[in-house]
């Protein structure tokens, strides 16, 4: 669900510092501000672990995400439930940044466990009902419609039609209910208050939480350090932008953020140094912009466009990612008049400046 390896020249990293030492292991916790703990938990995919965060109430404790839903972060649950890290106290809420399943694939489990409740935003919620729904469905005509119109072959179409509906193996069953978290609601976590602060592109309504009084930002999957958050574009809604949503969810978050907080990322280590991160990020897809409207002079297909996009060979474990954020890009273009989409009637679009 996150992006392929940040290509921000290593002078833009080197404003960043990570204070936290090294991270804990599977299984255990590490104390990173007073009352807050960090977890970590392996994933079955390139990106190998997920940062997840318990915060200290007075009776219990609230859980930021959860890890996918596989037995091994089960039995690394439990053995954090049961250490005297947590002294003795329970999960008393669960709270989920976004609907990916590194993040939400266990909230049903954990929430189940503790009789305790769910709290996301309504975005993030319906729409990871929606694609658990997808479950065992063949894969809709409008997909492959969508990825042939990019370019691909018939092979990568039947990988397509052979993986899709795998969403919700991923994701442990939902609560039926939930809690909703907004954009600017305050939540008091045992005695301190967090704000609540959305941000799109990503995912449809990402909740990030900043605490003032503890100087500490977890911000999910909308800020990370080393790597940048996937942007794509979904046969769901083929013609969406993200990216701008995305371009400005981080300038919102540069006006809005301390210059010094601690921010606690869902991947990598915990840093400092966020306001220029996030200007390296908004920097970045500008010149991914600008490039990809230089190979714009005669149509092409979104799949030809990958290296105007991306430092590395894209092969078929990448290729649905750098198809997603390619034309997310594009559409980009599009939407500041830049550039146009010539459809075909039965094989690949192309594009063009406009």
């Amino acid at each position: 669900m996150d992006g392929l390896e940040d290509t921000a020249p290593p002078k833009t990293r080197s404003t960043l510092t990570y204070p936290c030492g090294e991270p804990p292991a599977a299984g255990e916790t590490k104390e990173v501000a007073p009352g807050v703990l960090w977890v970590r938990m392996p994933l079955p995919f390139a990106l190998q672990w997920i940062n997840l965060w318990l915060i200290e109430e007075d009776a219990g404790w609230t859980l930021v995400d959860t890890g996918v839903a596989t037995e091994i972060s089960r039995t690394h649950w439990r053995a954090i439930f049961a250490s005297p890290a947590l002294k003795g106290k329970p999960i008393a809420r669960v709270i989920i940044t976004h609907m990916h399943p590194d993040h939400i694939g266990l909230a049903g489990w954990i929430t189940r466990k503790f009789q305790c409740q769910l709290w996301m935003s309504r975005l993030e919620y319906v729409t990871c009902r929606m694609l658990v729904a997808d479950t065992g469905r063949d894969a809709p005509e409008e997909g492959v419609r969508f990825f042939r119109a990019a370019g691909w072959d018939e092979d990568a179409l039947d990988s397509y039609r052979v993986r899709f509906g795998g969403f919700g193996k991923a994701v442990s069953r939902l609560p039926d209910a939930y809690r909703r978290l907004s954009d600017g609601d305050e939540i008091k976590i045992g005695a301190r208050a967090w704000r609540i602060i959305s941000g799109n592109g990503h995912s449809p309504e990402h909740a990030c939480l900043l605490c003032e009084d503890l100087g500490v930002f977890i911000s999910g999957d909308q800020v990370l350090p080393r790597i940048s958050s996937n942007v794509s574009v979904f046969p769901t809604e083929p013609d969406g932008d993200p990216l701008t949503d995305w371009l400005d969810s981080c300038a919102k978050l540069e006006a809005a953020l301390p210059a010094d907080i601690l921010v606690l990322p869902s991947h990598n280590e915990p840093f400092t140094g966020v306001r220029g991160r996030l200007r390296d990020l908004i920097d970045g897809h500008e010149r991914a912009l600008a490039r990809l409207l230089t190979r714009l002079n005669e149509p092409k297909r979104a799949v030809d466009l990958f290296g105007a996009i991306f430092a590395r060979r894209i092969g078929d474990d990448l290729l649905g990612m750098a198809t997603g954020e390619t034309i997310a890009h594009l559409n980009c273009l599009i939407a500041r008049g830049l550039a146009r989409r010539i459809d075909a009637e039965n094989g690949a679009s192309t594009y063009v400046a406009a």
